[in-house]
């Protein structure tokens, strides 16, 4: 498929996708007609757990953890195996939306068995029932819930025979860097790193800011005009791909990206800004998407200040994190914030404002 792909002109060669696609045609033969059998008494013992335990590392098929920056095709290439991939049972789902269901079905099944047992292997058990290969988009952690139970649920998803194909724009020893507990998450980066291989998608060409070449990150005023602007920009930088809303866990709390697909979130300032958000929210917006299309800021003062800070916050865990920023406002950068308390405060927002609309932060500077 991906030959033929770039044989019509649609796709050009890349070495470093090439490098995945055999990769992935390696356990893409491996895993024809693979289909695990289920064990559904999980009552039989100890015994026979880590019987199925040794039988699945030593028979089942490794998977695959493909690494890279943004725009390098990991994404394409995944769902070209997915839609090949001849396996009966097999789910693509993008990383966040599994969590959730997980984090769902686990307080579904405690509800419906008080006492404190233990959910994972249900909870396994239904999911491997479900699928022998699980394809995750984005996979990310960002929420010390999250963490807490997914090396145990990997774990128990392994045990049964499940093959795991994820793409992440974070090297498994950097996920969770930095956060409240990580140790009790080692264990798990350990798993991964002993179950999946991990392919590093270097070099190649960005697609994803080439799609940015040519498009204007700041419109002003935030009118109708501006609104459809940013309606083009979202859609060419979405690329056809499916927008729906995207929940995120943080701190045990969902916070609701209204608009989202392939990287790309979009927002409008008040529901971003003018709302009971913090720096763990813009924290995990900006470690899960690439890109931020931002609709209507206001002019900013002391009477908003509030909103103003939430906007500082937000605007330094983009930077932070280099996610770029497509935007429409009542003002450039630098006269959002003119007057007033705080004022002075801003100036150093408004420069990373300016910083990001560059042609260097984007990465398209050249041809």
């Amino acid at each position: 498929m991906y030959r033929a792909m770039i044989e019509s002109g649609s796709l050009e060669a890349d070495d470093a996708q090439a490098a995945a696609v055999e990769r992935l045609q390696d356990l893409w033969e491996r895993l024809r007609g693979y289909d695990p059998k289920q064990t559904a008494d999980e009552s039989v013992g100890f015994l026979s757990r880590i019987m199925r335990r040794r039988h699945a590392e030593e028979y089942v098929p490794t998977g695959l953890y493909l690494v890279g920056e943004v725009g390098r095709g990991k994404s394409m290439l995944m769902d070209m195996f997915f839609e090949t991939a001849d396996v009966p049972r097999k789910q693509r789902i993008h990383f966040h939306r599994f969590i959730q269901s997980a984090h769902a079905r686990i307080h579904a099944w405690r509800k419906a068995n008080p006492g404190g047992a233990d959910p994972i292997p249900a909870l396994a058990d239904t999911i491997s029932a479900e699928a022998a290969l699980l394809c995750f988009d984005e996979f990310q952690v960002n929420d010390i819930a999250d963490a807490m139970i997914l090396g145990r649920l990997f774990q128990a998803l392994f045990d049964r025979g499940v093959v795991v194909v994820t793409t992440s724009n974070t090297a498994p020893d950097a996920l969770f860097k930095g956060q409240p507990g990580r140790d009790a998450f080692l264990p798990f980066i350990a798993l991964i790193k002993q179950r999946l291989d991990l392919l590093v998608m270097d070099g190649g060409r960005d697609y994803r800011r080439e799609r940015m070449r040519g498009l204007r990150t700041w419109q002003v005023p935030a009118d109708a005009m501006s609104r459809r602007a940013l309606d083009e920009t979202f859609a060419r930088l979405t690329d056809g791909a499916t927008v729906e809303p995207v929940t995120l866990t943080v701190m045990g709390r969902d916070v609701v990206v209204p608009l989202a697909a392939d990287g790309v979130a979009r927002f409008d300032f008040d529901s971003l800004c003018n709302t009971a958000l913090g720096a763990g929210d813009y924290l995990a917006i900006a470690t899960t998407f690439h890109t931020l299309v931002l609709d209507e800021i206001p002019r900013l003062s002391p009477e908003n200040f509030d909103q103003a800070r939430r906007f500082i916050v937000l605007v330094d865990a983009l930077y932070d994190h280099h996610v770029r920023l497509f935007a429409s406002a009542a003002a450039p950068p630098d006269q959002l914030y003119q007057r007033g308390e705080n004022a002075k405060m801003f100036e150093r927002t408004a420069s990373r404002l300016d910083e990001m609309q560059s042609a260097d932060w984007l990465g398209v500077a050249g041809n």
